[in-house]
């Protein structure tokens, strides 16, 4: 390496690492206002989180921070594997940010930091108009988003949600994603119709019997442990919308919500996050010193959240394992529920009106229904005041139900206070998963891991296979490196045949 291209990289990671300081201090701030900050607070917070996200941004915008990305990027073919990624990425943020200046994003921050503070109110209200103003503003700051971007030679962009679906999911467009939800309706409307019509019947009286708060705690933290969470670098608590947060390199928080009536709900939302924490665990070390650690999909990442809460958490072995402490922890639950009767309780299907809580079968419905009503918004400028009866009516045409209030409808999900795109990544994360889950099956016996609680095994061949490069490749690129084939639904739709033809006897 040259002098020249030596100082211009010393410059860019000097740059990088100041700006991360900014980026940690968000990420605490936001970790709070999510979860015990006070109500009156939440606002006054929000404007002090995206003061400090917008002085890392102004650090992207020195002139001579540009010149010195534009520099190693030009000269990346001479750099290290690890430096030339994160030259790439440098590059493609810089495509999408170029035109926006720090007054701009200062302002877009501001926006979606009240628009999550009155979505709060708006759930808690059960009324959308609360919400519907913030929404009409996050849809605006996105639109101007994208048409301020440079053009990426790199992607395939032919409508506006394109664009913003390639800030979650690199590489994959709309017309992918047609293709692939018109092959999931094809297979899964039958199937759907003939498990409904089935003579099986489950059991699921006891799955909203009472249980405490503590109770629940002790619950995720025995999940926790059971998946391999490590607790010296990471910690849970409860919130109104589950999720994790990776702040650091040995700081990761997960987050889940206690109903009283609905032990299933924590159980499956720690199970998830503690997925989403597994992988930010596990990622190499070195990405951190190269400042490439956030550049995986979400894609990628709803793949191992998924895979933790369905693919093992909801198998027959995962049930076997964890059914004694379950009883033990919550004995008036499960009292007098035997361990199979738990297994179909636990994968019974059952069209329900929250995404959260829907069963492993229908959940790719709640997920088409966001995919298309966001598209309607974001392409069709769609009126935000239409958007509770769209919503509704696409529960019930695809789902045969109908919310009664916003609370349960349209309200349910907090992620189009920050814009849209991320949606359809869950379903995607389904069908990575089952690829590399079927590539995992060939190499090692799963079954008798899960059920032995034998996790250094699984999540050792998650490291290997599946977290090592996810910061290094493009989605298509990575699920290709670890399957040695395509992207492809097929895998995750033979899954729920054979699962559910097997539990519902059709």
């Amino acid at each position: 390496m040259n002098e020249q291209l030596k100082k211009n990289l010393d410059l860019v990671k000097s740059v990088l690492g100041e700006a991360e300081i900014y980026s940690h201090a968000c990420h605490v701030l936001t970790f709070d206002q999510e979860t015990i900050c006070p109500p009156e607070a939440m606002e006054e917070q929000g404007e002090v989180t995206a003061f400090l996200g917008n002085q890392a941004f102004r650090l992207m915008k020195r002139d001579d921070f540009i010149e010195a990305a534009d520099y190693i990027y030009e000269h990346r073919e001479e750099l290290s594997e690890l430096d030339g990624r994160m030259a790439v990425m440098l590059h493609r943020d810089r495509l999408k940010t170029r035109n926006i200046t720090p007054e701009m994003d200062h302002e877009f921050s501001k926006i979606m930091n009240r628009a999550f503070v009155n979505w709060i109110n708006a759930k808690q209200s059960a009324d959308f108009r609360i919400f519907a103003p913030s929404l009409e503003e996050v849809r605006d700051t996105n639109m101007k988003q994208v048409e301020l971007r440079d053009p990426d030679p790199e992607l395939s962009v032919r409508t506006p949600y394109d664009s913003l679906l390639s800030d979650y999911e690199y590489g994959m467009t709309s017309d992918d994603l047609d293709a692939c939800f018109n092959r999931c309706k094809e297979r899964l409307v039958p199937l759907l119709r003939r498990i409904m019509a089935s003579g099986k019947k489950i059991r699921t009286d006891f799955m909203s019997r009472k249980v405490t708060d503590e109770q629940q705690k002790a619950l995720s933290q025995y999940l926790l442990e059971t998946i391999g969470f490590d607790f010296t670098r990471g910690a849970f608590t409860t919130t109104e919308h589950p999720f994790t947060d990776g702040l650091g390199k040995n700081d990761v928080r997960v987050t889940t919500h206690y109903y009283p009536d609905n032990f299933a709900s924590s159980m499956y939302s720690i199970i998830h996050e503690g997925g989403h924490a597994l992988f930010d665990q596990n990622q190499p070390r070195e990405n951190f010193e190269y400042y490439i650690n956030d550049m995986k999909t979400l894609g990628m990442h709803e793949s191992v959240s998924r895979f933790y809460e369905n693919r093992i958490g909801r198998s027959r072995e995962f049930v076997q394992l964890v059914y004694p402490k379950i009883r033990e922890i919550m004995p008036q639950v499960l009292s007098d529920v035997t361990e199979e009767e738990l297994y179909e309780a636990l994968n019974v299907v059952q069209p329900s009106l929250i995404r959260t809580e829907a069963d492993e079968f229908t959940y790719t419905f709640h997920v088409i229904i966001r995919y298309e009503i966001e598209k309607m918004i974001v392409n069709e400028n769609v009126p935000i005041s239409d958007l509770p009866r769209i919503w509704n009516d696409k529960y019930e045409e695809y789902l045969g139900i109908r919310p009664g209030n916003d609370r349960e409808g349209i309200l349910q999900d907090v992620h189009w206070s920050s814009g849209f795109g991320y949606f359809p990544t869950y379903a995607i994360g389904n069908m990575y998963n089952a690829m590399y889950m079927n590539r995992m099956k060939e190499e090692m016996n799963v079954a008798d891991a899960v059920r032995n609680g034998d996790f250094a095994a699984i999540n050792g061949w998650m490291k290997e296979r599946v977290f090592k490069k996810a910061d290094r490749l493009s989605p298509k690129e990575w699920i290709l490196d670890i399957t040695g084939r395509s992207f492809t639904p097929e895998d995750f739709l033979d899954y729920l045949e054979e699962k559910y033809t097997e539990l519902y006897e059709i």
